[in-house]
């Protein structure tokens, strides 16, 4: 066993880096210009405001793209630079897309996108965005260490709003104090970003920006997202691919992780080939992802989508029944559509991470309704099913869920409590889960290692 990561009172691998502490010190002495508030809105000078700050990993080695809002047309500009040499002696330019929201006032905004590469690997660089007619604040960032063999770090979530955000100063807290490398939004933002003409989601994507502009903010879309086909989601946020944020895989460490979009099978109404062309995305995604060259180097393939394939909660949800469409699929288009639980079981999906209702929810390893133990004993070392988390209670206006007082014996832990997960891709055989009570002042109320000798569809057998 090795060193602390996430608390003082917890196992795991990878030592929280000490020298945090003089970075934030170097970073905190620089002299800021002050800052105007006007409704809300953080303003730089007389006409621009800035909307967030929010990194987003593209997927390639060394790269990082910064996203911002403005309200009026200007340059997309980064100026930065390596932590503790010469301040902004690095640049880069990009775009700004005019996004015009679908509601009554068809307020517009521009979403810049700027991707910074050939950053060194887990080097901390500090920046600033925006252009000569206004910057937002500094900011620090650690660029993702490219090897196979890094251990990184995620804080996940899903179902966080404006509205009783419970959880989200310690996220803050702990973003900034070193402890993650990404984090996993699973679905669900602001609730709903689409409110007030989009202004709910303004403020929100403000709110999360002492989280995004540190670390990568990686993304999937929820029911919540819905509105005018999910425009808000697509235009706002910056994930790998073509697809407009709603799903993409990218690599971190030792782990493939994938993001997909539940909501394909619930809204049929914004065209029912998406929820083809994403399964057809994903078995391609996962062929290429177990070819053997590319499984002996990131051997755990970890997936995140919103709505559960299972839970035990009393809310009459997809995951309370059966035929689940996420895990069964519908019979009632044309063709019929196939469920994800066959395909992931197929290719051998070691840990699938859920949210949307508003509990946390460890499940044994679990297949066709079945639980497939490794052993009474030690039931996440070699199970012989997938491991799913439902982590969907860090706060929003909606409150926490009930339970079924009677679930079905794949349930292993239940909380009601706010709070979210974290986990760290250890190894290539060890990771590591836990889940944080905010109701608790920051206790670990549950956490597992799952450590699987061997990876893909043979494990099971």
């Amino acid at each position: 066993m090795h060193s602390v990561t996430f608390n003082g009172s917890h196992a795991a691998y990878v030592q929280s880096p000490d020298h945090i502490y003089s970075i934030l010190a170097f970073f905190f002495s620089f002299h800021l210009p002050p800052i105007l508030s006007t409704s809300g809105l953080l303003c730089i000078c007389f006409y621009i405001t800035f909307s967030i700050t929010g990194l987003f990993f593209p997927g390639a080695p060394g790269s990082m793209v910064v996203t911002w809002t403005t309200f009026n047309k200007t340059e997309s500009k980064v100026e930065y630079g390596l932590l503790g040499g010469r301040l902004f002696e690095m640049s880069a330019k990009g775009d700004a897309t005019l996004f015009v929201d679908s509601g009554e006032e068809r307020r517009k905004m521009f979403i810049h996108r700027v991707t910074l590469t050939g950053l060194k690997p887990a080097a901390n660089y500090v920046y600033h965005c925006g252009s000569d007619e206004g910057w937002s604040d500094v900011f620090l960032f650690t660029a993702l260490n490219d090897s196979s063999s890094f251990s990184p770090r995620f804080a996940l979530y899903g179902d966080l709003g404006n509205e009783n955000p419970q959880s989200l100063a310690r996220l803050q807290k702990e973003t900034q104090l070193g402890m993650y490398d990404a984090i996993l939004h699973i679905g669900d933002f602001a609730y709903d970003m689409d409110e007030d003409n989009a202004r709910i989601g303004d403020e929100f994507m403000r709110q999360i920006q002492s989280i995004a502009a540190y670390v990568p903010y990686m993304t999937c879309p929820g029911n919540h997202e819905s509105a005018y086909n999910f425009s808000n989601y697509r235009n706002r946020f910056s994930m790998p691919g073509q697809t407009e944020s709603l799903w993409y895989s990218w690599n971190l460490g030792s782990a493939h992780i994938i993001s997909l979009s539940t909501e394909v099978y619930f809204y049929l109404e914004f065209g029912q080939e998406l929820l083809f062309k994403q399964y057809e995305w994903l078995r391609n995604d996962l062929e290429e992802a177990n070819r053997p060259e590319n499984r002996a180097v990131r051997p755990w393939i970890i997936t995140m989508g919103h709505r559960p394939m299972y839970c035990s909660d009393d809310d009459q949800d997809d995951c309370t029944k059966f035929d689940s469409y996420v895990r069964l699929g519908r019979n009632d288009t044309k063709p019929p559509a196939p469920g994800l639980e066959d395909l992931f079981y197929r290719y051998g999906v070691d840990v699938e991470l859920w949210a949307h209702e508003h509990t946390y929810e460890r499940l044994w390893p679990v297949y066709g309704d079945k639980v497939y133990n490794g052993s009474r004993e030690r039931p996440y070392v070699n199970p012989k099913a997938p491991v799913h988390i439902i982590t969907g209670s860090a706060g929003c206006r909606e409150r926490t869920d009930k339970f079924n007082p009677n679930p079905k014996e794949w349930s292993a832990f239940r909380s009601t409590d706010y709070g979210y997960s974290r986990m760290q891709v250890v190894n290539a055989t060890h990771l590591y889960l836990e889940q944080v009570s905010d109701d608790q002042y920051g206790k670990v109320i549950d956490s597992i290692w799952v450590v699987k000798e061997k990876h893909g569809f043979s494990a099971w057998l």
